[in-house]
């Protein structure tokens, strides 16, 4: 299974759920200390081999895929995740130069994924899961990161439409606020990475006949005190 943004918040919580798992992990990120202290916790490279990966980048996202065949001969899985957030200013007052990349790391560097391993996942007759946004399901006044979202979101379907009938599921992963370092401090009532890594494995546990379309998860709202 091959997991971009795998160095931290949701990417490292489903390394360690699919370690957990039985599967052997391809983790890429741009953080390539991080990778390799998760490389350790999950028992080495036996089983969890790490590439330094800008998801901007096509070479690197093609030696991704290169390195996931050499070590393991075949791709079974890819998570696509990585991405950023934004910063605040909305559409009259924000960095545009902060879009730009916002805008090729959560939408460029989708796509690239998907080009670099659908070759072998048509192979493997594999899975797709793929980290969208409650904000991709949502107007958000301001807000260029919920446009990337919208846009993923409709990755996510035109893929699956793309690869109907050849036995490829695509699973669109549609988190609310989650607690991940996006955020200097903890927001309250967020998701844990570790509760939408439990989500990508459910999808993945699935039999061949069942294909897990979208998951939706938000938080529980806070209970309100009676009057």
């Amino acid at each position: 299974m091959v997991i971009t943004g795998a160095s931290s918040g949701i990417g490292a919580a489903t390394a360690r759920a699919m370690a957990d798992a039985g599967y052997r992990l391809v983790l890429a990120a741009r953080s390539e200390d991080r990778l390799k202290d998760l490389q350790q916790e999950l028992g080495g490279d036996q089983h969890v081999i790490t590439v330094a990966c800008d998801v901007q980048q096509v070479a690197d996202q093609q030696a991704m895929a290169g390195e996931a065949i050499k070590a393991f001969g075949r791709i079974d899985a890819v998570f696509a995740n990585a991405g950023r957030g934004g910063e605040p200013g909305g559409f009259s007052g924000a960095d545009p130069e902060i879009w730009k990349d916002m805008i090729l790391t959560n939408i460029l560097g989708v796509g690239i994924t998907l080009q670099v391993c659908l070759p072998e996942l048509r192979k493997s007759r594999g899975h797709v899961v793929i980290t969208g946004s409650a904000a991709g399901r949502a107007t958000i006044p301001g807000s260029m990161y919920s446009a990337t979202k919208w846009a993923v979101s409709a990755i996510g379907y035109g893929v699956r439409e793309e690869l109907r009938g050849s036995g490829i599921r695509v699973t669109l992963i549609e988190p609310g606020m989650v607690d991940t370092p996006f955020f200097d401090e903890s927001p309250d009532n967020a998701l844990r990475p570790d509760d939408i890594a439990e989500a990508v494995r459910y999808a993945l546990a699935q039999p061949a006949h069942v294909d897990v379309n979208e998951l939706l998860i938000r938080p529980t709202p806070k209970t309100q005190e009676a009057g």
